[in-house]
């Protein structure tokens, strides 16, 4: 006499589902990361973990650029974070203005001229 064990429904312990997101505890959206890279077209095939990476990157970068902001901040004697304590806050960290500030030479070298008559 087999019998067949009927399991009841609750036994069937499932995770909850995770962002990509909470799973790596990130405060940026890797999914809109992974969007945005590629809709891009910075390349023909992007890596599942490439979006992770670059989200902590941007979490790492925002961290501390907001961290010498409020050092900024603090020096100065107020209360809240303007864009200038940001500005003057990467402008004052020599790592930071190399990534941030672009060369405007390059730039304006890529905008093309109009003719005039």
């Amino acid at each position: 006499m087999s019998r067949k064990r009927s399991y009841p429904s609750s036994c069937r312990c499932r995770r909850p589902s995770l962002s990509r997101s909470a799973g790596a505890e990130l405060q940026f959206s890797v999914s809109l990361v992974d969007r945005l890279l590629r809709e891009g077209n910075y390349a023909q095939r992007v890596n599942l973990f490439t979006p992770i990476f670059l989200a902590g990157i941007l979490k790492y970068l925002t961290t501390n650029i907001l961290e010498l902001a409020g050092n900024e901040v603090y020096n100065n004697h107020r209360i809240h974070i303007t864009p200038e304590h940001v500005e003057r806050a990467v402008d004052n960290d020599p790592q930071l203005s190399l990534l941030i500030h672009v060369d405007a030479s390059d730039e304006v070298d890529e905008i093309p001229q109009s003719k005039k008559n």
